[in-house]
Order: structure tokens, then sequence, then C-alpha cells
């Protein structure tokens, strides 16, 4: 047998010195030995001798080994492992007795068995072996082994430190800190004030110090992490992990004080944005109530604010139009003679935009226009331009829910009606041309329900608006402009647009401008947001109505007229966070500023130039830009401008006396800049059937 496999039988470590354990070694192969010769059948006594066999090598070799290295060891005992024990015979017959036998032993790898379990205890797992192995085989095999002298006590109380020792320190390195303070625990029953317990508990209050400093600085970094990526939820629970084990760790609860605050400015953005969505949707009672709860929060919140006398003004103005839509409906029922009416067309057009949801009305109108000749976009016909190039003045056009592919061309004076700016798209390439073209011949063109787009985006210093008006007379209800390479709506070569109830975005030049002498815009209840220059721009002579307009987010101003001698009215609008002002009057030759709230943009409020002096200026509120609220341009007189509202501004109130031309003009960049060029690729005319 090799030193190893002996070590490993009498449970010694693989560098233990085994001279201090002879002595045990000694006591415990008496113990086996005495198990042979004691044994109840032959069976069993012919396991305990292989046993013993076993036992008698490990012996010898340890014997060898110390005997190898000038330790003189004692003798082997008298019955040397080469000797075999003298079994007794087996029984011939089993009688059961009346007193209780001894229960047999079922199977047996006993020696492996009490082997293992004696290497797994170091030191002096050695007695522990020995009498495990008895007691164990004592169980099974029926032999009741009674300890009778206090020296074999001891043995049993000196094995079981050691198994507790060993089994304590297990526990700590896995960190199962309760099993082994238990552990620990009955060590000092069993040996009062031994230093292995003071050891082991040191070592168990290390280990749980190392496994918090390593547990909070874990969570707490987790926690760090996720709240600067803004993901809130996670940063909490990171947060009360740490909390919910060490409740008085304050970085931890520092984490979820800062969540907490996060989730507060987080629950105010999303219950304005929420406020904006249902003020978009014309949900006043909505926005009015979400608005009411920021303010009970903040009651200084503008943009609570804002969107709360917004909602006020909409559900006034809407139950107005609901009044004025039923009125509209009488008049125009009272005028249906089973004929074409084009004035109670007009009124039920008028009616229907402005209470949408009215059945009554959709129905009135829905029969009137079938007194006119409706063609079908499909089913009439495949594309809306094959519907459009047979189509005749008062011709009614439906589109059905779909993308349909332009340019298109409308010039007569027809009726486009879409299934909803959602349902129905046109769009075409930006190189193309516009998605839809308003054509000199086109004199009183409706356009409802529909979204006009430029599939992708094309740069340069020309290029084509998502819709435009030249020359003809339009009007556009519930319509969207949206990604045009240039404006989103172009009004040029003195065209006439009426736009109400849409929206104006994400366009790469103006949501919408009017350009030239003869030119009309006239916006009302619309938006402009997002747009990469101004919100609504007019320029060189063109004539502008704009009402009731939110103007939000535009990278340059909000709304900037530049009309010359040309008319400029501007009342009741929003123009709100936009890059540079938001509202620059350049000039016009007359017309009113009124009751407009410029809110928040980025160089300043309300800019005037000497040119538009002649405009009525009055009951503006110019507040919380990040400039000036008010700028005048040299030989304007501020007290001209009294009866406005100034205030929460950043740096002066009110700014005049400036060169608002010049290049070093501190207030701004010079509002001269060059027009980008409107593409107007002229369309083919085409003579209608017949003529």
């Amino acid at each position: 047998m090799t030193l190893p496999d002996a070590r490993k039988i009498l449970g010694l470590e693989s560098d233990q010195d085994p001279s201090p354990y002879l002595a045990e070694f000694k006591n415990a192969r008496e113990h086996i030995a005495a198990m042979v010769r004691t044994a109840p059948n032959g069976t069993l006594a012919d396991r305990y001798q292989k046993g013993l066999v076993e036992f008698d090598q490990a012996l010898a070799a340890v014997q060898e080994y110390l005997e190898s290295i000038g330790i003189a060891a004692p003798p082997l005992p008298p019955q040397a492992a080469r000797e075999v024990l003298p079994l007794p015979p087996p029984p011939k017959t089993v009688v059961l007795a009346t007193a209780p036998a001894a229960p047999k032993v079922a199977t047996a790898e006993i020696a492996v068995v009490e082997a293992e379990t004696f290497r797994k205890s170091p030191g002096r797992g050695l007695s522990y072996f020995a009498w495990f192995l008895i007691f164990l085989t004592g169980a099974a095999g029926g032999v009741w082994l009674y300890v009778k002298n206090e020296e074999s006590k001891d043995n049993l109380r000196l094995v079981r430190i050691a198994f507790l020792e060993r089994q304590g320190s297990i526990l700590i390195e896995n960190r199962r800190w309760q099993e082994a303070a238990a552990s620990f625990a009955e060590i000092e029953t069993l040996s009062p004030g031994s230093d292995l317990v003071m050891r082991g508990r040191r070592s168990i209050e290390a280990g749980m110090g190392e496994e918090q400093t390593q547990f909070i600085g874990y969570w707490t970094g987790q926690a760090t992490a996720e709240l600067e990526a803004g993901r809130l939820d996670e940063a909490y629970a990171a947060a009360r992990q740490v909390l919910d084990k060490y409740p008085a760790e304050t970085d931890a609860a520092e984490i979820l004080e800062k969540v907490s605050l996060a989730r507060a400015g987080q629950s105010a953005a999303n219950a304005l944005t929420a406020a904006r969505e249902a003020l978009d949707q014309r949900k006043w009672s909505v926005a009015m109530t979400i608005s009411n709860k920021i303010l009970a929060a903040t009651p200084d919140d503008p943009d609570a604010k804002s969107i709360l006398a917004d909602a006020t003004s909409g559900m006034a103005k809407s139950t107005a139009d609901l009044a004025k839509a039923a009125q509209l409906l009488k008049m125009a029922a009272a005028r249906d003679q089973g004929q074409f009416d084009q004035q109670a067309l007009d009124w039920l057009r008028e009616a229907s935009s402005l209470d949408p949801a009215n059945t009554e009305i959709a129905a009135r109108l829905e029969k009137l226009s079938a007194y006119t000749r409706t063609l079908r976009v499909p089913g009439d016909y495949a594309t809306p331009q094959e519907a459009l190039d047979n189509a005749h003045d008062r011709d009614r056009i439906v589109l059905g829910a779909a993308i349909w592919k332009g340019p298109l061309v409308i010039d007569v004076a027809v009726e486009l009606q879409g299934a909803g700016f959602a349902n129905t798209k046109v769009e075409c390439p930006p190189e193309n041309g516009s998605a839809i073209t308003i054509g000199p011949d086109a004199k009183g063109a409706r356009i409802s329900g529909i979204t006009f787009r430029h599939e992708s985006f094309a740069v340069g210093s020309e290029r084509f608006s998502a819709a435009l008006v030249r020359g003809g007379v339009a009007t556009f209800v519930d319509c969207r402009f949206t990604d045009a390479s240039g404006h989103g709506l172009a009004v040029i070569d003195s065209g006439q647009a009426s736009v109400s109830r849409s929206r104006f975005a994400d366009n790469g030049w103006d949501g919408a401008a009017a350009i030239g002498q003869g030119s009309t815009l006239e916006i009302r209840d619309s938006e402009a947001l997002n747009n990469f220059e101004h919100g609504i721009e007019s320029w060189g002579g063109a004539t502008v109505t704009l009402v009731n307009n939110r103007c939000e987010g535009n990278s340059r101003n909000g709304i900037h007229t530049d009309n010359g001698t040309a008319s400029a009215t501007i009342e009741g609008n929003q123009l709100v966070s936009n890059r540079e002002f938001g509202l620059v009057l350049d000039s016009a030759g007359s017309g009113k500023i009124i009751g407009n709230i410029v809110r928040a943009n980025l160089l300043g409020g309300l800019v005037i130039r000497s040119a538009a002096a002649s405009l009525t200026v009055t009951t503006n509120q110019a507040t919380l830009n990040q400039g000036p609220g008010l700028i005048l341009e040299k030989g304007l007189k501020p007290n001209a401008y009294a009866n406005n509202t100034v205030s929460q501004n950043t740096g002066e109130q009110t700014v005049s006396d400036r060169n608002l031309s010049a290049t070093e003009n501190a207030v701004a960049p010079p509002v001269e800049t060059p027009r980008p060029a409107v593409v107007v690729k002229p369309p083919p005319v085409k003579k209608r059937k017949g003529q």
C-alpha cells in the first residue's frame, strides 16, 4: 500500500505528521479487532476482517515511513495485518428468541464508508473514524456497544470538536453564517473557552463584513448606473436590494431619493405630454384635468398654465362651434331642394369642420354632395391622377385609405376627400416635385383628410414643397404637411390658401410659406412643429392671417413676417420654445398683432422692426424667454407697446433703439436673411373632356 493511500485510510492530511496519533491508531485497531471477534455471524465477521486487514496495511505503511525518516515507531500490535483472526463458526440455524435480536446489516462496504468518513476529519479524525465505525456497525448489525470509561468519552468529544471545526470552516467558505455560528456554538458547549470558538467567530464576522461590503458595492453601483441611464425602475430595485438587507445604508437611501425626484420630474413631463396630446386631440376636459393636477403640485408651472388656458378657450370655442354647426345644418337643410346648391354645400362643409363627429351633419353633407358627381379611387378609377384628369368643376373625388403616389396636379375646382390624414397619404420622391399642386385654374379646390409628404429628403438650394398652391384657390381642412425637403406648404403666384385644423411638421424649410405679391395664406387652429426653418413665414408682398395656431420647436422663429406693404393679422397664437424668436415682424403695411403668447424661446420673445410700425401690437404676453421679451428697432417708441405683458425673461425685459439689420447686432443675428428658393415645376394643364 502506498503512503498517500495509507494516510487517507487513517484520516491524515497529505503533509500531516502521524507520530502524535500512533496511540490512537492502536486503540482504533483494537476496537476493529474486537468487532471481528464479537461479530454475530460469519458474514459480518468476514467484512470486519477485511477492514482490519486494510487498517493494518495502512499502519504498516506509516511505520515504514517513520522508520525511513529516522523516527523510531512503536512495534505493531501483536495481531498484525498479515495475521487473520479466527472467525466464529457460522450458526447452523437462525432462532427467533423472545429477547430482541440484533438487527441485520443490509449490505456493506462498511470499511470503505468508514474510511471515507474518517478521511473527512483532520487531525483527531482517527478516533472519530473508529467510534463512528463502531456506532454505524452497531446500528446496522445490532451490536450495541457502550462506552464505559471516561477516556472513550473524551475521545468522542475531541472527535466531535474536530468535526465541528471542519464543518464550521466549510460553512464559512460557503457564506452560510448562521449554520457556521451554530457549529462553533456547539464547540463552546463541548469545550468552554476554546480558542477554536474565538477564531471561528472572528472568521464569521470578517466574512460577513466582506460580504456586506461586496454586496453593497455591487448593488449601489448598479443602482447608480441605472439612474444615470434614466432607468428609474431598475435603479429603484437595485437600491432596494441594499436597503432591504442593510436598512441603515445611506448611499442606497440617497439613490432612492434621487429616483423619487427623477420620477417626480418624469411624471410631470409625462403629464405635460399627455395634456398636450389631449389638447391636440381636442379632448379639452382631459387636458384641463391633467393641467389642474400639475398646477396643484406646482402652481407656477408655465406649461401647465398655458395648456389649461388653451384647453379652457378650446372648450369654450368648441361649445360655440357646436352651436354654430347646428345652425349651419339647419340653414343647409332649409335650402335642400334635391339639386346642387353651392351655398348649402359650403355651409355643410363648414358645419362638418366645426362638429366632425355629428352624424346628422355628415349624412346631410353626403346627400348634398351626391347631387354632384362622385368619383371613387379605387373603384371608378385606379389612381387619384386618373380621377383628376377626368374631373369637372364641383366633382367630388373620394380617396380610399392607402398611400397614393404623386405628384398630383389639380387644375379644376374639385373636392378631394381622403379617409383621414392618418389613413390616406399622398407622397412622391422629392426630386419629382410637390406631392400635390393646385394649378391656376383650380378656383375653389377643397382638400380634406389627407397627409402630403416626400418619400425622402433631398438637399440643395432649390427644393420642392410637399404641397404647392400656384395661382389657384384652395382650402385645406384636417390635413398634414410633413417631411418635405422644402416647405410643408408654399403659396406663390398670387395663389390663395386657407388652412384649418391641420399640422405642418418636420419639414426641411418652413412649415408653411406665402411668397410674393398677391399671394394670400390664412391658417387657423393649426400647428407648425419642429420645422427646420420658421414655423410660418411670409415675404415679398404676401398677405397672412394667422389665428389660434401653435408654433413650437422650430429651428428659427415661430412666425416671421416680411410682407412689405401687405397686411399681417396674427392673433391668439402660441409661439413656444423656438430656437430663435417667437415672433419677428420685419414689415407689414397694416394689420394687428393681438393676444399672442410668446414663451420660452431661445433668443427672445417678440421682435418689431421699424417697417412694421403701422401694425397694432397689443395684449401680447412675452414671458420666460431666454433673451429679452420685447426688442424694438431704432425709431420705435417703447410706450407705444406698453399694453403688452413682458415678464420673467432673461436679462432686460424690453430692449429698444437697436439696429437689427447690422451684423454687430448684440441682441440676435440679423433678421434679414436670404430666402430659400421655391422650385416650381410647371404642371401640365390638360383640357377637360368635352372642351
